[in-house]
């Protein structure tokens, strides 16, 4: 992939939801809500420098948090973390 994110800016891959429920209930595409974690694919110099967010870390997000864009055909959401406007709320480890 050829994206480099700039200022303070993460990559980041949704985690897939599930499809079906517990008790085997499919969940139609519908009615699913998108996840609010996922992969980090790429992390701008800033945040590297930081060091508190990594390639390959899984982070948490708002709802609202971020803009999707599609790279290759594939999905994906640019997230800032400056000081200022955080949208990572934490790291999963």
């Amino acid at each position: 992939m050829n994206f480099k994110p700039l200022g303070s800016r993460v990559l980041v891959s949704r985690n897939e939801e599930p499809t079906k429920t517990a008790s085997g209930i499919i969940i139609p595409d519908n009615a699913k809500e998108k996840p609010l974690e996922g992969k980090v694919i790429a992390v701008s110099k800033t945040v590297e420098e930081r060091g508190e967010i990594a390639v390959g870390d899984v982070v948490v997000f708002g709802k609202y948090a971020g803009t999707e864009i599609a790279i290759d055909g594939e999905d994906y959401i640019v997230l800032n973390n400056s000081e200022k406007n955080d949208e990572i709320l934490g790291v999963r480890k």
